[in-house]
Order: C-alpha cells, then sequence, then structure tokens
C-alpha cells in the first residue's frame, strides 16, 4: 500500500470511497478495530462536511512515521466559502445543516491531533492524526 493516497469528493458515493480508503489503511497499519471505526468515522465526517458545504475537494490519507511512532494522518482540502467562525464550529451542538452538530468537534475526539485552518473565500484545511498505540 502506497503511503499516501487520495479520493476527490464530489459525490456522496466518493464519501464512501474515502472511508473504504481510510478503513484499509488502518487496518495495514496494525490499528485496532475500534480505532478503525474512530478513524472511518471522522473521514466520514470530513467528507461530508466538503460535499455539503464546499461542494468538492478531497480527502488525502498518510502514513505517518516519527520518532518511531507510526499512524494515519487524514487531510480535508477544499476551496468551499470556508468557515467564518472557527470558534463557532468547534462547539458541540453547532450545526448549521441541522445535523446533530457533532461534526468537526466529533473528529476532534475521535482522533489524537486536530487542526483546522479556513479562510472566507478561499477554503478549509483540516489535518487530523491518529497514533497506533
Amino acid at each position: 500500500m502506497a503511503d499516501q493516497s487520495y479520493v476527490q469528493i464530489i459525490n456522496e458515493w466518493d464519501i464512501v470511497a474515502a472511508r473504504q480508503l481510510g478503513r484499509d489503511y488502518a487496518k495495514d497499519l496494525g490499528f485496532s478495530t475500534v480505532d478503525q471505526a474512530r478513524i472511518t468515522t471522522a473521514i466520514s465526517e470530513l467528507a461530508r462536511n466538503i460535499y455539503l458545504y464546499a461542494g468538492k475537494g478531497q480527502i488525502s490519507i498518510y502514513k505517518l512515521n516519527s520518532r518511531g511512532k507510526q499512524g494515519l494522518l487524514v487531510e480535508a482540502i477544499d476551496e468551499g466559502p470556508g468557515i467564518a467562525d472557527i470558534r463557532k464550529v468547534m462547539e458541540d451542538g453547532f450545526s448549521t445543516s441541522g445535523g446533530l452538530g457533532a461534526g468537526l468537534p466529533g473528529v476532534k475526539r475521535l482522533m489524537d491531533e486536530f487542526a483546522i485552518d479556513s479562510e472566507v473565500g478561499k477554503g478549509t484545511r483540516i489535518e487530523a492524526k491518529k497514533w497506533l498505540r
């Protein structure tokens, strides 16, 4: 399996493809079934956000090897409208789509490291890492 792969997110089927890619990478690296589910759920949220709010974007998955630790990096990039108030979208229960609002705060909880960078009118880039225990 390559050290990096990606899925273009344009339609709902691409969300499924991104989830499957993430699960394959997680399994290949030796993550437990519970962590595989966490990673897959996080990818699903990120891909769905791209589909719903940006219209199109990309989910990239990287194998990490840092200081003897192995892990996975999920990167979500879009050129959508951007997020005006990052603090607001990181609040539990906040939703602009009428969903549960578990989105980004949920991704942050499911993964070990989380970073978000967004500029209104330019797009959003999110990085989420999970380390092998």
